[in-house]
């Protein structure tokens, strides 16, 4: 089994990032700038977003968190992210999910540019990658294809199966590998016998968010298993998919941690330096 190395080649693609952006700065006379909006105290989020930053000034680029009270009015937060679009120093905008319960997802991450959505999620950007023009790749689907790109893994005629429908993973990463020459199959909790397709995959994209759900059994000898999920379980952290298990029949598998959360976060700064590569010139 090859361990799908998510840690070692977000840092590989950082460090290739990190130079771009030196020659870009002596070149425009300004870093890249990512704003990154924060709503309350989810535990996860807080380390999600630390670890964004963190990333930012490995790279080279300009961060500033905006760290709001959970209570907060959505015209408050709607006001903000208007502001952020208009200033012209402020080249991509994350709003880390999930957001409290009294707040419209859809609606403020619609709000924020699509020319400024560094993670790929507004309507327009989502409704170009479903028309093959050119977008914002969300950033976990474009993280897993750099990932299968960088262990030369052709999908081209694989059968894929992908666990979970969301339109931050599910959905844009069937899109993205059909794109490819993949034949997709798309399984979801109303799925009547899961382990009946996922045994016939080639590829499994494991992104139900539900803990070690894809089991030995159910995976076929040389397969390759992307692992999405982030569920902690008596304080422990575990994908979706049971790793010891799997491990001994896959040919491919990513771990988590370590695996594809290194690479959402690379895609994410890649996605800001394109953003301020279109903003600067």
């Amino acid at each position: 089994m090859i361990l799908l190395d998510g840690a070692e080649v977000a840092n590989r693609r950082n460090l290739e990032l990190n130079k771009k952006i030196l020659k870009s700065v002596e070149k425009y006379k300004r870093a890249p700038s990512l704003s990154i909006i924060l709503v309350g105290q989810n535990p996860a989020s807080l380390s999600y977003v630390k670890g964004k930053g963190k990333a930012c000034k490995l790279v080279g680029i300009k961060h500033k968190l905006y760290h709001l009270d959970e209570n907060i009015k959505e015209t408050e937060l709607a006001e903000l992210i208007t502001t952020l679009n208009n200033d012209d120093q402020v080249d991509g905008i994350l709003l880390q999910l999930p957001l409290p319960h009294h707040l419209d997802d859809d609606k403020l991450i619609n709000l924020i540019s699509k020319d400024k959505d560094a993670d790929g999620f507004h309507v327009i950007n989502q409704g170009n990658l479903y028309q093959k023009r050119e977008t914002v790749y969300p950033a976990t689907p474009k993280g897993i294809m750099s990932l299968l790109s960088a262990y030369d893994i052709d999908v081209k005629g694989m059968n894929a199966v992908i666990i979970g429908r969301s339109n931050i993973v599910g959905f844009p990463v069937a899109r993205l590998l059909m794109d490819q020459g993949a034949t997709i199959t798309v399984c979801h909790r109303q799925t009547k016998d899961l382990s009946l397709h996922t045994k016939q995959a080639d590829l499994i994209i494991a992104s139900a968010g539900r803990a070690e759900l894809v089991t030995k059994d159910m995976v076929k000898n040389g397969a390759i298993v992307v692992d999405v999920g982030v569920n902690r379980v008596d304080g422990k952290l575990v994908g979706d998919v049971h790793f010891d298990g799997v491990k001994e029949v896959a040919g491919y598998l990513s771990p988590v941690p370590r695996g594809v959360g290194p690479m959402t976060i690379n895609a994410l700064l890649e996605n800001t330096y394109d953003l301020y590569l279109k903003h600067i010139k």
